[in-house]
């Protein structure tokens, strides 16, 4: 079923591909940057070109006329440009770093005799601004400009991805691994994001027909031909990688108050709070056009915010629609690791004379370091064409439950179809990447970069038909079984694709006591049984020990960096479990399952099962359980990637619901306990634009039947420094049980919202994050010990105060503050506990930190 994993797939495609491009330069540099101004009115000008003369490098200012760039050899002259203004040549030191402002000259200028007198610029308001007027309308005519303004709408839809290593150098090109593989590389213009040298590493191409109707409102997408690169599925899931991809390159809807760009929304320049957030500036009129165009340039008011710049153009013909657009970001914003973005839509007039989106280009540019240095560029280009309104379809059309259907040859199509089909046609380098990147698998010393990255990674070592792993359990280390080691694996599809066994052992040198591991699994639909959607049979045994209470959701409880663990820690559970499970997933993301356990537990440590409070030498060494149960999942629109272990969710708005019943059969496999377990949970993110977002876990459950407390509910906690998002951060393991319970959970990103607003703190790229957790919960007096002396006692400590405690004085509350994005990866909260200080070896406040990649 589905584990979470706090690692995003960027980490996975970031380290294993900047392991093989980490070169230094040696070569001279000379830095440059400046500020390019009308000469007359000293404005600055917006997205003017400059170049390296002779040579193809260069770039454009932002929307503050600001550039800067670096100069490698021995160049030493500048040459800006831009459209009504005369070209200028400027000479710079080599060798140096240095400021060259710039004005440019109006073509139709006569500079004799003109005296200019500088006033102070007035300030930008949004009363009686005519551009503010303007996007006002478009913004009030933003209904009728939409696709869902139609009673139907059908068109087809043609999508290319291409994720390329970029801005490689000739020298890294020249290498002697890629010698005698240069087909590999492309080559572009400089000037254009990514630099010069490419190595495409991924590339899809993909042709849909799409069907909207608006009563009921439906959007089906039938996919008529996919064409992709594949990897070898030991290191990579191909379909999680699109997944990745289709999460981080989503279609730009203009129209949107919110526009997903990498992960994180951006509130479009036409929302409907937008000059709340924007500037707004006519900089053109294009009266060679019909309709003819207002030119709007559109920058943030705080340039750190996450916000768009860049242009708009409007039609004049009582629509107000967006015609074209271009869409960047500041180099300033609080965005990881994206050194460029660039958007462009153009539109295309209906027969009813309004617009829709003909197509859209998204290039974005990823590197580690800001300026210079090898990374990554995405470019995703999208094409509608037979657009259709208010035509509508078969009802064949709209059929079924499923929102996207592949026709069973969609990935079958040959050369000669993609190239009938594409709209406009791609180079011959282009059209040879899928075979290019094949051959780039055979490579030696590509593959074994591979095996190391995926060692380090994913933690397993792949033998062929068995990997070793993971790695992160080999050791660790806790009070009660001292020194633990683990050695262990699994066997893969080169061995069967049919039937799968795991293993592990371990030992622990203070309890001297073996614990090991055994499944087979056998998949039933001849996949593997790590691909989606899953469909298998397990049988298991285990003999390990557990912490009550802990309960990991993002790494194996053996992980080495989870022994270091404040406060006391010398209670455990050996547990046997002896389990046999069905799983069965759907394409729509239901999934279920159905499992029979029989389970003993042993107390370790100084953890004990008393059995009654009149007899304190009433106690046994076991409780034995026979249990079934049945797991239900369902997760609309989930996108994830597989990894060797987890499933890496793509966090997205829509929510995921989960629903638990287990029973204990007494007499059944020599289970003494007859209870009914009942769980329920739902997951939802809530996008609040520039508030960033609110992650929120509702869950609760109930417990029927009189059982000790190692069956109830033992609530999650954390002991460790570590900061997890599931588990209440300052409770001790096993303080609180219940056989009925409700919480909620709340975590909060702000993603800069309020330090990206106060001087110098907003150039470190903070983020602010809060959470509150509060959990209500109680015991019926038949499991409650304090109620019911034939209750099973609750564990005291060596001074005899209890340690385990019922929720019976209010609920257990928790909150934290914290900062996020330090350093791009770590995230560190002041966590406070809010209730039941009194209770024994509890802490107030804390400081956890936490590991995350993230834009």
């Amino acid at each position: 079923m589905y584990q979470p994993h706090p690692y995003s797939i960027f980490r996975y495609i970031f380290i294993f591909l900047l392991t093989l491009t980490a070169l230094p330069t040696f070569a001279q540099q000379t830095a440059v940057k400046g500020v390019v101004t009308d000469a007359v009115t000293k404005e600055t000008i917006p997205y003017a070109s400059f170049m390296i003369v002779g040579t193809s490098k260069g770039g454009r200012t932002d929307i503050d006329g600001r550039y800067n760039i670096t100069i490698e050899g021995s160049y030493t002259q500048l040459q800006f440009s831009y459209v009504g203004y005369k070209t200028q040549v400027k000479t710079v030191k080599a060798g140096i770093t240095q400021v060259v402002n710039v004005q440019l000259q109006n073509e139709a200028m006569q500079m004799n005799e003109v005296v200019i007198k500088g006033s102070k610029k007035a300030p930008y308001r949004n009363k009686d601004n005519p551009a503010v007027e303007l996007i006002r309308k478009v913004i009030a005519n933003k209904p009728k400009n939409r696709m869902e303004s139609y009673d139907y709408v059908e068109y087809k839809k043609y999508e290319r991805m291409l994720f390329s290593m970029s801005n490689l150098s000739d020298k890294f090109k020249n290498k002697k691994v890629f010698r005698n593989y240069q087909f590999l590389f492309e080559e572009q213009d400089s000037t254009k994001i990514g630099g010069k040298n490419l190595l495409p590493v991924f590339q899809q191409e993909k042709l849909s027909e799409n069907y909207y109707r608006k009563h009921p409102e439906k959007m089906k997408t039938v996919v008529v031909a996919d064409k992709q690169v594949n990897f070898d599925e030991r290191f990579i899931d191909n379909k999680g990688l699109t997944s990745y991809f289709d999460r981080m390159y989503q279609d730009i809807d203009i129209y949107d108050n919110n526009i997903s760009v990498v992960s994180n929304l951006l509130l479009s320049p036409i929302a409907d709070g937008a000059p709340g957030f924007y500037k707004f500036f006519i900089t053109d009129t294009i009266r060679t056009h019909q309709p003819q165009l207002i030119e709007l340039s559109f920058t943030p008011r705080n340039k750190m915010d996450m916000l768009f710049e860049g242009k708009l153009y409007v039609t004049m013909d009582g629509n107000y629609a967006v015609q074209n657009a271009y869409l960047t970001v500041n180099k300033h914003i609080n965005l990881n690791f994206v050194r460029g973005l660039e958007a462009k839509l153009e539109f295309e007039q209906n027969p009813d004379q309004r617009y829709h989106l003909s197509k859209s280009n998204l290039i974005v540019d990823f590197g580690i370091l800001k300026k210079g240095g090898t990374g990554f560029t995405g470019e995703r280009t999208v094409t509608f064409k037979d657009y259709t309104v208010n035509q509508p379809p078969s009802e064949n059309v709209y059929k079924g439950a499923e929102a996207l259907v592949v026709v069973p040859d969609a990935t079958k199509k040959n050369e000669q179809y993609w190239a009938s089909i594409r709209p406009e046609s791609v180079n011959e380098s282009s059209t040879k990447i899928y075979h290019n990147l094949d051959t780039l698998q055979t490579i030696p010393s590509f593959k074994r970069t591979m095996d190391i990255v995926t060692l380090f990674v994913a933690g397993y070592k792949d033998f062929g038909p068995f990997e070793m792993g993971p790695v992160n359990t080999f050791y660790s280390f806790n009070s009660v079984e001292g020194f633990r080691a683990r050695l262990g694996g699994r066997t893969t599809t080169k061995l069967s694709k049919r039937y799968y066994f795991e293993t592990y052992a371990a030992y622990g040198f203070d309890d001297q006591k073996w614990k090991y591991f055994l499944s087979g699994t056998y998949s039933l639909n001849n996949k593997s049984i790590y691909s989606f959607p899953q469909n298998y049979l397990r049988a298991s045994f285990q003999r390990d020990t557990k912490i009550p209470g802990q309960e990991l959701q993002f790494v194996q409880e053996d992980n080495f960096l989870l022994s270091f663990k404040r406060g006391e820690n010398d209670m455990l559970l050996y547990n046997d479990f002896y389990r046999f499970d069905y799983v069965r997933e759907y394409e729509n993301h239901f999934s279920y399952s159905v499992g029979l356990r029989k389970w003993s537990q042993t107390p370790g440590g100084s953890l004990y099962f008393n059995n009654s409070a009149q007899n304190l030498f009433s106690r046994t060494n076991q409780i034995n359980t026979s249990e079934v149960s049945v797991n239900l999942r369902y997760a609309p629109n989930e996108k994830f990637y597989q990894g060797k272990i987890y499933r890496t969710p793509l966090v997205d708005k829509y929510p995921i619901f989960n629903l638990r019943y287990t029973a204990g059969l007494k007499g059944v496999l020599g289970g003494d306990y007859n209870y009914h377990n009942f769980m329920g949970s739902v997951d939802k993110r809530f996008y609040l634009s520039q508030l960033g977002y609110t992650d929120v876990t509702v869950e609760g459950g109930y417990n029927v039947g009189k059982i000790p407390f190692p069956l109830l509910s033992i609530h999650r906690a954390n002991q460790t420094y570590a900061y997890q998002l599931q588990s209440y951060n300052l409770m001790n393991f096993l303080e609180f049980v219940s056989d009925h319970y409700a919480s909620i959970n709340i975590d909060q990103n702000f993603n800069g919202f309020f330090f990206n607003k106060i001087p110098l703190l907003q150039h470190l790229k903070l983020r602010e994050v809060m959470s509150f957790k509060a959990l209500y919960g109680g015991l019926r007096n038949e499991n409650n010990p304090d109620k019911n002396l034939d209750a099973m006692q609750f564990v005291r400590n060596d001074d005899g105060q209890p340690i385990t405690y019922a929720l019976d004085r209010g609920p257990y509350m928790e909150g934290s503050v914290g900062i996020g994005n330090i350093f791009k990866v770590l995230r560190v909260d002041a966590v406070k506990r809010f209730s039941y200080l009194e209770n024994p070896n509890v802490s107030s406040w804390g400081i956890r930190a936490r590991v995350k990649f993230d834009f």
